[in-house]
């Protein structure tokens, strides 16, 4: 096919799958744009990115500059939630052509009257465009460029800078070439930023061997909340089915008293839009909702895709579900777990279209009841597509709502559910313990094109997840794999208050809790206090504070001479806030070192004084050195050092 286009545009970045993905951003973050931007000879380029919000007719326009080998960048702001569209435009800019060759040869000694002539008609055009104060600069231009009288004049003004930014600003984009357009998905803040404590309701009740209600959660709000957190994540809250129900510690056999596992949903109560009716009645649970907002809390509902054998689903739509040759129906199994108390759904149903619909109404429900976070419970178990769709079609009335997938499976997995726009995702952190392996990971998530679209969630554990380290570890332990969790990652999470109370019996050999929450009702002295929860009350309360805590990307590590120990440097988007982080990883014995300072990145010499000012103790040194003594002890195993130059 002709095309006497003579700019080429390649390698436009960010973009995922050849634009299949958009990427994702929060308001008022950074889009940092390159391309490489090439065209036959030595003309001079020009190149812009061209972008606009989905409720904008119209684009907006930078300009890129050219950096090393034929590659372009610059950055823009994105300021609202939704969707944007950008796209990179390049063109040959004859003007600019004209003033760069007509100032080697000035330069080169060469009398250049012809040129002048010449550059009048890339003057010309541009006095229909110009303000009032750049129409006289050029009407003058052209004056000198005419008169043979003002040569001197006419070559000054030829390369005047003032003429450069002028034919920047109005460029003639003649046979301009334009990349396909690519989309950006714009979060709220808190899609970056968030503290979440999840707490199973039924378990919240004063009194031993009472099951909870919404009433015993409000109770327990202004504890969550001065702890430092801002998301209160509630387990399943829906009727748990009677059928198959578990028992105490997933034995298949339950007694009268066993209340069965909260993700074994549906009953003769209901289904995914009911309450449990011990938990209390939707109006209690607004009443929740509502009191968590004037705390500034917000609830965070579980969307799980599963029915119990006796969900209401099972009698109606039995075509959501498959059933077997002898009549039975196919319960869930990850081998060697198998749960049959859950039935999963049959995704490949000829009526799929009403299942969609319907798990989309269950969305819609909460949403109306004042629910704008949902962590879904295996999302890998369902098809990519149908959370592509589902997720599209909330953000289009509901763009605050937020999706944190709960996948600890293979890394394309969850990267492939990150892309298809879940905004937060668990991560493989839980069993990272190492500095190799802490390092590795992070630069994984942050260095790759992963930073681009998966917002890592790290969790020290879950309901699910007992890890190894922390089974019968010390205080230490769990003050360390807090302050890790909440300092490289800026979304983190913990399960209580068995983390904070440190209660870590295991299922020998497995990373479960003994006697697990999931299965039963547990009693907790919701008033007990301990250095646990206080250090993390103080990690919280340093998070808000300090902006560099508040984002996932911008870190560095830093050599430190102890694989005991870790550093990192953080910074926000403008370098205002600078933290620098050391973790001991030895909950045991004291650990000492020298961390060299990322003077660089500091835009600092070796010599001029730092101040470190450490916001959990409160105490502050002056450092002139690039290299610094550091002890840590189990005691306090971490600092969290603001810098001041």
């Amino acid at each position: 096919m002709q095309n006497q286009k003579r700019v080429v545009i390649d390698h436009v970045y960010p973009q995922l799958n050849n634009s299949e993905f958009y990427i994702k951003r929060v308001v008022d973050e950074i889009v940092n744009i390159k391309a490489h931007i090439l065209a036959d000879g030595h003309d001079v380029l020009g190149a812009s990115v061209l972008f606009k919000h989905e409720s904008e007719k119209k684009w907006r326009e930078l300009r890129l500059e050219l950096g090393t080998n034929d590659e372009w960048e610059n950055a823009f702001v994105v300021s609202k939630q939704g969707l944007y569209a950008y796209k990179v435009e390049a063109w040959v800019d004859y003007a600019l052509n004209w003033q760069y060759g007509i100032g080697r040869k000035i330069a080169d000694g060469q009398h250049v009257t012809s040129e002048l002539l010449e550059g009048v008609l890339y003057l010309k055009p541009l006095l229909k465009k110009a303000n009032a104060t750049e129409k006289k600069f050029l009407s003058t231009c052209i004056g000198y460029f005419k008169n043979k009288k003002d040569y001197e004049k006419a070559i000054k003004s030829a390369q005047a800078d003032k003429l450069t930014k002028i034919f920047k600003k109005y460029p003639e984009k003649h046979l301009a070439n334009t990349s396909e357009p690519l989309q950006i998905y714009v979060d709220r803040k808190k899609a970056r930023f968030s503290t979440w404590y999840e707490f199973f309701p039924r378990s919240a009740s004063e009194t031993e061997g009472k099951h909870g209600t919404f009433k015993d959660c409000e109770r327990l709000l202004p504890r969550v909340a001065k702890m430092g957190f801002d998301t209160v994540y509630l387990p399943p809250i829906h009727p748990i089915g009677e059928v198959n129900r578990k028992g105490k510690n997933n034995t298949t056999e339950a007694f009268q008293d066993d209340v069965g596992s909260t993700w074994g949903i549906g009953s003769k109560h209901g289904g995914h839009k009911d309450i449990h009716p011990e938990l209390g009645t939707l109006s209690d649970f607004k009443k929740l909702v509502k009191k968590a907002k004037s705390l500034n809390l917000e609830i965070a509902m579980d969307y799980a895709l599963q029915a119990a054998p006796d969900h209401p689903w099972v009698k109606d739509h039995p075509d959501w579900f498959k059933w077997r040759p002898d009549g039975t129906v196919q319960y869930a199994e990850n081998p060697p777990k198998k749960y049959q108390d859950i039935l999963p759904i049959y995704w490949e149903s000829k009526d799929y279209k009403n299942l969609w619909n319907e798990c989309l109404s269950i969305l819609e429900y909460w949403i109306a009841a004042g629910i704008a976070i949902f962590r879904v419970d295996n999302p890998h178990t369902k098809p990519f597509y149908f959370w592509n769709w589902i997720i599209s079609e909330v953000k289009k009335k509901h763009p605050d709502v937020i999706f944190l997938a709960e996948a600890f499976t293979r890394p394309k997995i969850m990267e492939q559910l990150a892309k298809q726009g879940f905004t937060q995702s668990y991560t493989y952190f839980t069993w990272r313990t190492s500095k190799h392996e802490l390092m590795a990971y992070m630069q994984e998530l942050t260095q790759t094109d992963q930073r681009e679209y998966m917002r890592p969630n790290f969790w020290p554990n879950t309901p699910d997840i007992n890890p190894y380290h922390l089974q019968g570890a010390n205080e230490s332990t769990f003050m360390q794999r807090y302050a890790l969790a909440a300092t490289l990652s800026s979304n983190v999470g913990i399960y209580g208050p068995v983390y904070e109370h440190m209660i870590s019996d295991a299922i020998p050999g497995k990373e479960e809790y003994l006697n697990s929450e999931k299965f039963q009702i547990c009693h907790y002295d919701w008033s007990k206090e301990n250095k646990v929860a206080t250090i993390i009350e103080k990690i919280n309360h340093v998070r808000k504070q300090e902006a560099a805590l508040q984002q996932t990307n911008n870190i560095k590590f830093c050599d430190i001479e102890n694989d005991n120990l870790i550093a990192y440097y953080k910074w926000d988007q403008d370098h205002s806030n600078q933290i620098l982080v050391i973790v001991s990883l030895d909950p045991y014995y004291a650990q000492q070192g020298n961390v060299k300072l990322p003077l660089e990145e500091l835009n600092i010499n070796a010599g001029h004084k730092v101040e470190v000012h450490d916001l959990i103790t409160g105490s502050s040194y002056n450092w002139y050195d690039e290299w610094n003594f550091v002890e840590l002890h189990p005691a306090l195993p971490f600092h969290i050092f603001k810098i001041s130059k």
